[in-house]
């Protein structure tokens, strides 16, 4: 075999490109791995903020759930390796991990550095060639079969390509969308693509003085008739801005599409633990009599009583009962349903993930490899497949690249 033929050549070094590459090197493949920065997992290092949630314990069937309609077309890369796998491989390269509460597994230093350094070795290990700092320009392919690729600096052939690019997420970390580009430039359908788990903008202003408070528990809706059944529920954050936190990341991915369709998207947020009116009034009466902060604060952070009797012109030092009955009646809606606009949000720049990609009716779940090119096969974010915080993504990722990695 020349210097520039492999069996495989594996484009990205993030988590799904790095397995991927080491398992079909220890089925005894010569394979190379491309990436365009200077440092092998430049996304995986800044995954949970460096601290590399890697999985979780759900049961397939429950986190394949996670991830809506497109989830059952990770069944067989799940069944080949789940989170105990996972735990298993990281094991047999040196890392040991931990749930420490019981749900999301860590590598115990809590460091994304640690488990890049151990996909290095064993890259190293199994005899994978790296090349850093090589930009892969384009896929050569010939009557629907792959060749190799094209370099910035030469020709690499090989008769098995993986594409392990990521989205367009974290873009100032290398993120360019070149694997969607190479999928479309050889006939496969590209999803619609929007930024998603990141941080949103309001329209209010408010929010900027409550942004010191986490809200647990949150209850968010789209107030559209067209996402009608659309809610998530987690730790609300409030920022200068906007909000944040684990219910904003993982419910964004639904609210990009409208706010790119409408200019601006409106939300319902329940800060009380799902409380409905006749609750709230319940809690009332049973301090009549301590003021309306005094009562509220029971249930919210001082900072967003504050903004909230502010929204309903309710005098927040009064006795509820002596507000006027609108008054009154107008405050506990907007308890129930906190009113929130978003107008814009932070870009591909910061998002972590990216909704959409390459269609997965044109790959085969089973090898992950394409129903349209020969020999071209695809694993982790540039496919349109994307779930929640908490480890869900990260598994993904390890999962499709094993199983592409096996090349079957």
């Amino acid at each position: 075999m020349e210097k520039n033929e492999y069996d495989l050549i594996v484009v990205g070094s993030g988590a799904a490109g790095m397995i991927a590459a080491i398992v079909a090197a220890r089925n005894g493949k010569k394979v190379l791995l491309c990436e365009q920065q200077a440092k092998l997992g430049p996304k995986l290092k800044a995954t949970g903020g460096g601290k590399c949630n890697l999985t979780n314990t759900l049961s397939n069937e429950d986190f394949m759930n996670r991830f809506g309609k497109n989830g059952r077309f990770m069944q067989d890369a799940l069944n080949e390796f789940d989170y105990q796998d996972l735990i298993s491989f990281l094991k047999d390269i040196g890392v040991e991990t931990h749930i420490p509460d019981g749900f999301r597994v860590f590598p115990i230093s809590h460091n994304s550095g640690t488990i890049i350094k151990a996909l290095e070795e064993e890259l190293y290990n199994v005899n994978v060639e790296v090349k850093n700092n090589t930009k892969v320009e384009d896929l050569i392919c010939e009557k629907e079969t792959i060749k190799g690729v094209k370099t910035s600096t030469n020709n690499v052939y090989a008769p098995k390509v993986i594409v392990a690019t990521g989205g367009l997420g974290f873009s100032m970390l290398g993120a360019n969308g070149d694997g969607f580009d190479f999928a479309k430039s050889l006939g496969h359908k590209i999803t619609e693509l929007y930024p998603a788990m990141l941080p949103l903008i309001t329209k209010e202003k408010w929010v900027a003085n409550c942004k010191a408070d986490t809200i647990a528990k949150a209850i968010v809706k789209i107030d559209l008739k067209k996402a009608k059944n659309l809610k998530a529920v987690g730790d609300l954050i409030f920022t200068p801005k906007g909000v944040r936190g684990p219910v904003i990341l993982d419910f964004s991915r639904e609210i990009t599409p409208f706010l790119e369709k409408y200019g601006e998207v409106p939300l319902l947020i329940n800060m009380i633990k799902g409380m409905n009116e006749e609750d709230v009034f319940k809690h009332i009466k049973s301090h009549p009599e301590k003021t309306v902060e005094e009562t509220l604060n029971f249930l919210l952070p001082n900072s967003v009583v504050k903004e909230l009797c502010l929204i309903a012109q309710a005098n927040n030092t009064k006795k509820f009962k002596d507000l006027d009955g609108q008054v009154r009646e107008k405050l506990v809606k907007i308890l129930v349903n906190t009113p929130l606009t978003v107008i814009d949000h932070v870009g591909f720049e910061k998002a972590m993930i990216t909704r959409g990609g390459v269609s997965l009716k044109e790959i085969n779940p089973k090898t992950m490899q394409s129903k349209i090119i020969d020999g071209l096969y695809f694993c982790g974010e540039v496919m349109d497949l994307d779930g929640p915080c908490g480890g869900y993504n990260l598994q993904w990722s390890f999962a499709s690249g094993n199983l592409a990695g096996k090349l079957l």
